[in-house]
């Protein structure tokens, strides 16, 4: 997804998802509901979300509307009346949502993928209303070692996924960024989960 060595396909794109993958987006899916209790209503953005989107599958029924992004989206999700599905590199596929337009925003392991992920940190906050929330998954730098060896040693996680990863954030490294983009500390949480091999941060505008 970076500008430079743009990808043309999305995760899940071409390829059956592992266990490993899976489970991984499981642990991802519980860590979001524990923060937005519910979606009944709310508009949500799944920010690179993968060929199938299955994040926005799960929710789609209760949303009011839902946005997906990614450099490549599967047929059906195109036609449905709940989704916008905007296909591009970010941050520019995200150009044409309005300005506070979305209670969540969702970036789910997609900025580790970017040479320049502060553009994209910007259009979220851009694009979040004033009382939404934003929520950002990255894999941390113990998660580097696991992802690799699950990747190159055992072959139980796709290795171009690993080969494209420009950065690995502990919350040291996201906080920061996450400022810089615009949030204010007072509004930041960041944390560890998935047996501290991810970071995560909700954000408000």
């Amino acid at each position: 997804m970076s500008e430079v060595d743009a990808r043309a396909r999305s995760f899940g794109q071409g390829h059956r998802l592992t266990a490993v993958d899976r489970f991984g987006i499981w642990l991802s899916n519980r860590k979001i509901s524990s923060i937005v209790h519910t979606f009944d209503g709310l508009s949500v953005a799944d920010v690179g979300c993968g060929f199938n989107a299955s994040f926005t599958r799960s929710i789609v029924d209760r949303v009011d509307h839902a946005v997906i992004v990614d450099v490549a989206l599967a047929n059906d999700l195109k036609t449905c009346s709940k989704i916008t599905a905007l296909e591009g590199l970010l941050p520019d596929a995200l150009k044409t949502v309005a300005d506070q337009s979305l209670d969540v925003v969702v970036c789910n392991n997609v900025i580790e993928h970017l040479w320049d992920p502060l553009a994209t940190l910007r259009e979220f906050r851009r694009i979040t209303k004033k009382d939404g929330l934003v929520f950002v998954n990255v894999p941390s730098w113990r998660g580097k070692w696991f992802l690799e060896f699950s990747a190159f040693r055992l072959g139980t996680s796709p290795v171009t996924e690993m080969n494209d990863h420009k950065m690995y954030y502990n919350p040291r490294d996201l906080w920061p960024l996450l400022v810089r983009a615009g949030f204010i500390p007072q509004r930041i949480r960041v944390g560890t989960h998935k047996f501290s091999l991810n970071t995560y941060a909700v954000c408000r505008p």
